[in-house]
């Protein structure tokens, strides 16, 4: 019987769903070669990688489940939220670039007021409903916000080459010389006969780009980082391009990340999410969790002040 051994921790879920969803987004394969002339591709040896390089994260903790009296709809469930956003250039050396924080009260409905507390204060967010999903969501989108904040301030638009952002581009699709990065797959995008292109990828090669419509149309492709070991998928990622790129520019694009991200993989000994955690993206997570504060503190200070509300 043959058998593989993630190397991603199991802490973090899977690397790759094993149910893994055919998506029901238009995709089309043929954009960069016919369909059946899919095969690995390296970049070529004049691909030079870009001088500089920001990689933008954020990341986001709830403090505390509230109830919130709104003016229109009475009491609400809603989430005291603290999230940061930051940006790291490496262009011969690494460094902080941008690194900021918020804490919001993210509940639907009107009349919902800042939280002061003795740490911190929590600004309204709007969500658009009481769900859990709704209110993660609404979360999700105000790091996305911060997130492109962090990239302008690094640098996106400027000397940076290159901006890549941990997780899909969505509504950071603005963010000048933007490319999303998907450390982990949930979503079938490839046909059979195409993701035997992925799996046969050599670490630094990657697939052909294809185009993906819908509402966050854009490029995308396979990349194979180094150090992976165990299964098909082992060390593969997937990558984002703007839709507004043409084909010869998206091309381009993932010839220089192809060429510059590999020596960013970390290794199984480094980080439970090698490879596809990269070394400045690990580092920017610590680094933003730490600025988040003492959960422990803040959430005290939340209920010392919900006692004293009126």
């Amino acid at each position: 019987m043959r058998f593989y051994v993630e190397s991603w921790s199991p802490d973090y879920g899977a690397a790759v769903d094993d149910s893994m969803q055919l998506s029901t987004t238009e995709v089309d394969v043929t954009c960069e070669r016919p369909a059946d002339q899919w095969q690995p591709i390296a970049p070529p040896p004049s691909t030079a990688a870009s001088s500089c390089i920001v990689f933008v994260d954020g990341v986001r903790r709830v403090d505390a489940r509230v109830w919130v009296h709104t003016t229109d709809s009475g009491l609400r469930q809603g989430l005291c939220a603290s999230y940061a956003a930051g940006a790291v250039r490496c262009d011969g050396r690494a460094s902080l670039a941008a690194a900021m924080v918020c804490r919001g009260v993210f509940c639907p409905g009107n009349g919902v007021e800042p939280i002061v507390t003795r740490h911190a204060t929590y600004r309204p967010r709007p969500a658009s409903g009481e769900m859990p999903e709704q209110l993660w969501i609404a979360i999700q989108d105000q790091m996305a916000d911060l997130e492109a904040k962090a990239a302008i301030q690094a640098g996106a638009g400027g000397d940076a080459g290159v901006v890549v952002v941990d997780g899909p581009l969505r509504d950071r699709r603005h963010v000048p010389g933007v490319a999303g990065y998907v450390k982990s797959h949930q979503v079938r995008y490839l046909g059979p006969a195409h993701e035997e292109v992925v799996t046969a990828l050599a670490a630094g090669e990657r697939t052909p780009v294809f185009f993906l419509g819908g509402r966050f149309a854009r490029w995308s492709w396979y990349l194979r980082l180094p150090h992976g070991s165990g299964h098909p998928w082992a060390g593969i990622v997937r990558l984002e391009a703007p839709a507004d790129l043409d084909v010869t520019a998206a091309a381009a694009l993932a010839d220089r990340l192809a060429v510059a991200l590999p020596r960013f993989a970390s290794r199984p000994h480094e980080d439970a999410r090698a490879p596809q955690n990269l070394h400045p993206i690990a580092a920017l997570e610590r680094e933003l969790r730490h600025r988040l504060g003492d959960p422990g503190l803040l959430e005290r200070g939340l209920r010392v002040a919900a006692a004293s509300s009126s």
